[in-house]
């Protein structure tokens, strides 16, 4: 890796502007329909934002890399995502994106580098904080150079109790091929011969459509749909989600306005350790 480069990345503040069509194609690509209140999220006449909409906000060339070969992008994976909501998102407007990286954990020979990334996102024109986003990449192929700065977030381990409750949402075939026209066109998500090259024996929904996904099953078990009462969302991406997989989100309830969470498809828990903190 060129650590030097890779400090770089996203060191340019930026500007994003999100319209009604870019928040209703967002919440299209995480499952949303027009099922009842579904429909405030794909109407432009009553606009809701999902607050996950935060995710795709800024980023345009943040991972500036991709383009000139500090990693080995066909073994990067998406580790672990967080975001802490400072105020609920307009369902349309103008952000300002600060980025930075801020730390390198190589982890040795063959055992690749943990990269976290932060990105924070503020009104364009009133300069108020909107979010901060936090996410962790695993460089598989990279690694062994013995330089490392900074740490990692290690999230905490779920309750051994059972949880106190659970939603299933099933996913469309076609998720991924919606999702990506969000802002990440990563081959893997719909090029069979990508995801054969990456390990896979198919394509791979997006990380952060399963994200967008819990929290959807978080806002309807523990805040009755009100999804802008959403102020942190913490998660770790252990195993793949496929499109189709249906994704059962189990919730564990702590004190009043906390509770951890993981999402099991397949039988296998593909997201783990959550945390969701609300207002």
């Amino acid at each position: 890796m060129d650590i030097e480069r890779i400090r770089a990345w996203g060191a340019e503040p930026t500007t994003d502007g999100y319209d009604a069509q870019r928040t209703i194609l967002y919440a299209l690509g995480i499952g949303l329909s027009t099922d009842g209140p579904d429909l405030d999220f794909v109407y432009e006449a009553r606009l809701r934002a999902f607050p996950t909409l935060a995710v795709t906000l800024g980023a345009e060339n943040f991972l500036r890399g991709e383009r000139h070969g500090e990693l080995d992008w066909s073994q990067v994976l998406h580790a672990a995502q967080s975001v802490e909501w400072h105020r609920p998102l307009p369902p349309t407007g103008r952000v300002a994106a600060r980025s930075e990286v801020e730390a390198i954990v190589d982890r040795g020979a063959g055992r690749g580098a943990l990269i976290q990334l932060a990105r924070h996102l503020s009104g364009a024109e009133d300069g108020q904080p909107l979010a901060t986003l936090r996410f962790t990449l695993f460089a598989r192929g990279d690694g062994g150079g013995g330089v490392s700065f900074g740490s990692v977030d290690v999230p905490a381990e779920l309750p051994a109790t059972p949880p106190d409750d659970s939603l299933a949402l099933p996913t469309r075939p076609d998720l991924a091929s919606i999702y990506r026209l969000s802002g990440d066109l990563n081959p893997l998500h719909i090029d069979p011969d990508a995801a054969r090259r990456a390990g896979f024996d198919r394509p791979i929904l997006h990380g952060l459509c399963s994200y967008g996904i819990a929290a959807r099953a978080l806002s309807t078990v523990l805040l009755d749909g009100e999804c802008e009462r959403l102020a942190r969302l913490d998660v770790r991406f252990s195993a793949p989600v496929f499109p189709g997989d249906t994704l059962v989100t189990e919730v564990w309830r702590i004190g009043d306005r906390e509770a951890r969470f993981r999402v099991r498809a397949r039988d296998v828990t593909v997201l783990d350790k959550g945390l969701v903190r609300w207002r």
